[in-house]
């Protein structure tokens, strides 16, 4: 039984100092993937709770004043990544609830404030706002736009007679109407 053990530890000892492993040689390699995930987030900042009203008349036989029917505290900011070639879009639209007969609700984003970097798009200008989704920025290609109040592009709300002969449609209410912005891929 010694010379059994003698042997065994022997021939263990052989083949741990004499062997070469094929792939020991004077280089090596491996793959290392890098992978970016596809990214769309998009927020809403600022004050989100928006309210638009013309100003009253003071004196009698004077109409509402439309031009101070406007707001101009909402920011949208968005984080983007798209694959190469490919681009996004932000569409707005009316998803509860309506405008009120006589009367026009418009947007338009103004340009990217600058505080994020990389493709974030362009402003289609003024959008009167209806339940059917449009463009609001087009182009938005792997980018950021920063987070909070004055980064991304400044929203701005009014709201105005369709026309003066749609003044006897005003009625005194208030309307809330649900606006969603969505970061949709370009197709």
């Amino acid at each position: 039984m010694k010379n059994f053990v003698s042997i065994t530890a022997a021939f263990a000892i052989f083949l741990g100092v004499n062997s070469v492993k094929a792939e020991d040689l004077s280089s090596n390699s491996h793959v290392v993937t890098v992978s970016i995930p596809e990214v769309a987030l998009l927020d809403l900042e600022g004050t989100t709770a928006v309210t638009l009203s013309p100003t009253a008349p003071t004196e009698a036989g004077l109409a509402f004043d439309f031009t101070t029917a406007t707001n101009s505290s909402v920011w949208v900011n968005y984080s983007s990544v798209v694959a190469a070639q490919k681009s996004r879009n932000v569409t707005v639209q009316i998803t509860n609830g309506s405008v009120p007969t006589g009367l026009t609700l418009t947007v338009a984003a103004g340009a990217d404030a600058g505080a994020g970097k990389g493709t974030t798009g362009t402003s289609a200008g003024t959008i009167t706002l209806s339940a059917t989704a449009q463009t609001l920025i087009s182009g938005v290609k792997s980018c950021w736009t920063g987070n909070g109040s004055s980064k991304g592009h400044n929203l701005t709300y009014a709201l105005d007679l369709t026309s003066a002969d749609n003044y006897s449609d005003l009625a005194n209410a208030n309307t809330d109407i649900t606006i969603t912005y969505t970061l949709t891929d370009d197709l």
